[in-house]
């Protein structure tokens, strides 16, 4: 039967051979255990001395154990004492407070509880007693509407910027830790994003020309033309911050830390669909979707616009601004005049419209029909008159 002591000799063999190296306090490294032994669990961590860690940072809600023999876990190396190495996956509620001064030594997170609002921030308590202070700066790397409901009452990771006075003056910085991830995050980024790949993220921050959406450790921006194929006016009234979305990756700029992201280009092209089903001559109706100096545009279907030129309103009347013949959100009864396939633009008019030369065009050709109608009446007339000479004529030789 395989002991525990047997795993752990077996393991410990295993390391041997393996170069020496060497840790400075706060350290992060990865680490296989190799024995348990009550509170006390022992690591393979490529060093030529063994070392330990506090069990009780592994045990779930129920006391209960969740790492064995053989499990890799991530840690910090929290201090060196002679032989012996002391490490940390966190300093946690349950962890010693003596290991506090060295965790803020060593930059090694803390865990803590975000107990109430004070002036200037908030009251956190560490490994359960010990009070502590988190400046608002430093709660995280965004700024938030609500601090006070985002924030108390939560579990916490943080890095200790200040240890004073044996401990009774502890300041906190959430955002450090933060900003250490996120750094680890966008070296493995770097790695795996490229440009035209297809990425999930979710919206961190809505600005008027565009989102932001986390990619797991980095941000980039979707502009906001690039949000959709249909024109959006107002972001927050299709978008929400937390919101997650598909995003193609437009451009990587590392050196700037600018990602250029699209949204539009998961959807389907509506011009692939739609325009195929329109033709120069047809007539429709449309939504007057903008306003613009120079004229109306008219959606034809979701992403697909049309632009009736401000000299085609107002019926001839000479207009200082569309507004003064349509509005926003308007139907209108349309002709589609021409289709431009290459440039994605397409001229409209008003199913009533009359160009200056049709409207010549129909003046000449009622000028003609009148000119026309007069001769045939001239000639009527004449006929008449001759009609009756004759009549007369025959009548003087009859009698």
């Amino acid at each position: 039967m395989t002991t525990d002591n047997d795993n752990f000799e077996a393991l410990l063999n295993a390391s041997e051979g393996v170069p020496a190296r060497k840790l400075s306090p706060g350290q992060k490294t990865q680490a296989t255990i190799v024995g348990i032994d009550g509170e006390t669990i022992f690591l393979d961590v490529g060093l030529k001395s063994e070392g330990v860690i506090n069990s009780s940072e592994f045990v779930d809600e129920e006391g209960k154990l969740k790492v064995a023999i053989g499990d890799t876990i991530e840690v910090y190396l929290l201090k060196s004492s002679g032989s012996e190495q002391l490490f940390t996956a966190k300093i946690g509620s349950g962890a010693s407070s003596a290991h506090l001064e060295e965790a803020w030594r060593g930059s090694v997170p803390v865990e803590g509880y975000v107990k109430a609002e004070i002036k200037g921030g908030f009251e956190v308590t560490l490994s359960g007693n010990i009070r502590s202070f988190c400046p608002y700066s430093q709660m995280g790397l965004r700024r938030v509407e609500n601090p006070v409901e985002e924030y108390v009452g939560r579990h916490m990771t943080f890095i200790i910027t200040r240890y004073d006075e044996n401990g009774r003056n502890i300041v906190l910085s959430a955002r450090a830790y933060q900003e250490e991830e996120r750094r680890q995050k966008k070296e493995l980024l770097q790695e795996t994003l490229a440009e035209g790949q297809t990425v999930e993220g979710v919206i961190s921050s809505i600005r008027p020309f565009g989102l932001f959406v986390d990619l797991g450790g980095v941000d980039g921006l979707v502009p906001i033309s690039e949000v959709g194929w249909s024109r959006v006016e107002n972001l927050e009234d299709s978008f929400h911050t937390g919101q997650q979305v598909s995003t193609v990756i437009k451009g990587l700029d590392w050196e700037n830390d600018r990602i250029s992201l699209s949204i539009k280009e998961t959807m389907e092209d509506p011009w692939e669909k739609t325009v195929a089903s329109l033709s120069e001559g047809k007539n429709l109706v449309g939504t007057v979707s903008r306003l613009a100096s120079f004229g109306a545009f008219v959606t034809l279907a979701p992403g697909v616009d049309g632009l009736i030129h401000i000299s085609k309103l107002g019926q001839g009347r000479r207009l200082n601004h569309p507004r003064e013949a349509v509005e926003a959100g308007q139907d209108i009864e349309i002709v589609i005049e021409s289709i431009d396939l290459d440039s994605r633009r397409i001229s409209l008019a008003p199913s009533d419209y009359v160009s200056t030369e049709e409207k010549e065009e129909k003046e000449h050709q009622e000028f003609k029909s009148y000119l026309s109608s007069d001769e045939k009446k001239k000639k009527s007339s004449q006929m008449g008159s001759l009609g009756a000479l004759l009549k007369a004529k025959l009548e003087e030789k009859n009698r």
